[in-house]
């Protein structure tokens, strides 16, 4: 008599995420109700990017709703990319080692290149360093389409630049026109975490246009993700060429050599914060290299295209904390939430990476990672701008 031993393949319980979108738009919807009973002012609810109708900041609401907008925008052309990196990658034939060596080129791209991007756009302006990052996209999109021999290292290349620019560029440009359209500094706070907010569900969007692009048929739809990514990008050049401003200026290379000279060199909060955002990425970096195979350890079989949207959730979630604990409901200060949620994170890796756990531990212990981050990346951005 054989003996028949059934397999099982985990997955998240799909209350999971009707809990995630729940609590996080339970957190957005009662936060300026709180807010605003909380403040000794009289004016009433606190005005959010959810208001409507005309009111003393319709012009802010409206600069804000627009750099969402394209920030979002932005964040779908980066992760239409990312969706299938390494199976493309496997499925043009490239061995592990390759793969690796061109993660290795990308990154040391961005180290030499990406690190005068600040530089170049303080000089020429960010508006078109953001526009430099939808020709790359554009450019990457279009050999793609043209020719089936893409060199993986010039699109490794293009796509570790754009990272950059994302990181950079973009944020700086709002940050400089809500200065000079002299806009609320509550609102800046706000446009933060919004922006940790809006790039996650982005990149869930994201997942889920390439998954339907694909369809069943692989090899025939394997480059349609190329078509969308040219029209992403063209549709973003739109948006930037008729619908973002910069007031042009000029810079004198030595004054420049000066400030920078005064600012970066002589402030060592400057090199502390630096230091802070490098050990993040250093950590959220090894995070995404090791997620799957920790929790497909010991031949568990999971499916990882349904945890994937969970950590993003989780980090949606996480982001809509931050302005609880920065509004005045709360007397952190944004350094002191900083240092809390900095040991939570570490405290949370410290457990997977010294005891064995369970796949649903692995997966709860990774959101609350996630969750962490989505307060943290707001509270840097705060900070850098400080």
């Amino acid at each position: 008599m054989a003996v028949v031993i059934e397999s099982s393949v985990w997955e998240p319980n799909p209350g999971v995420y009707i809990f995630i979108f729940l609590v996080s738009l339970f957190s957005i919807l009662v936060f300026p109700y709180a807010s605003s009973s909380g403040s000794s002012s009289s004016s009433g609810k606190a005005p959010s990017l959810f208001d409507h109708g005309i009111s003393p900041t319709a012009s802010s609401l409206r600069f804000q709703r627009n750099f969402l907008l394209i920030y979002s925008l932005a964040s779908v052309m980066e992760g239409v990319w990312s969706v299938f990196g390494e199976f493309e990658l496997a499925y043009h034939g490239l061995s592990k080692e390759q793969m690796m060596f061109s993660l290795c080129v990308g990154f040391a791209a961005s180290l030499i290149v990406g690190s005068f991007l600040g530089v170049l756009s303080d000089l020429i302006g960010p508006k078109k360093v953001c526009i430099l990052f939808c020709i790359l996209h554009l450019f990457l999109g279009l050999w793609k389409r043209i020719t089936d021999h893409l060199s993986i290292l010039v699109a490794r290349i293009c796509l570790s630049l754009t990272a950059s620019i994302f990181s950079i560029s973009f944020e700086t440009w709002m940050v400089v026109q809500h200065e000079e359209q002299a806009h609320r500094q509550d609102m800046l706070s706000e446009t933060f975490w919004l922006m940790s907010f809006f790039d996650a569900a982005s990149l869930i969007g994201s997942q889920v246009l390439s998954n339907w692009l694909i369809g069943d048929n692989l090899e025939k739809n394997m480059a349609s993700h190329s078509t969308t990514a040219v029209f992403l990008a063209i549709l973003g050049l739109v948006c930037l060429l008729r619908g973002w401003t910069q007031t042009p200026q000029k810079v004198a290379l030595k004054e420049y050599r000066a400030s920078f000279s005064a600012y970066i060199f002589g402030d060592k909060r400057i090199w502390l914060l630096a230091w802070a955002q490098a050990c993040l990425h250093f950590s959220t970096a090894v995070f995404w290299i090791l997620w799957a195979p920790t929790i497909v350890a010991d031949g568990r079989e999971v499916h990882l295209g349904l945890i994937y949207p969970c950590f993003l959730g989780s980090r949606m979630l996480g982001s809509t904390v931050f302005p609880w604990l920065n509004s005045g409901l709360s007397s952190l200060r944004t350094e002191d939430c900083l240092v809390y949620a900095f040991i939570m994170l570490g405290l949370v890796l410290s457990i997977t990476a010294y005891d064995y756990q369970e796949i649903g531990v692995l997966v709860t212990l990774f959101c609350i990672f996630h969750a962490g981050l989505g307060v943290v990346l707001p509270s840097l951005a705060r900070l850098r701008t400080m």
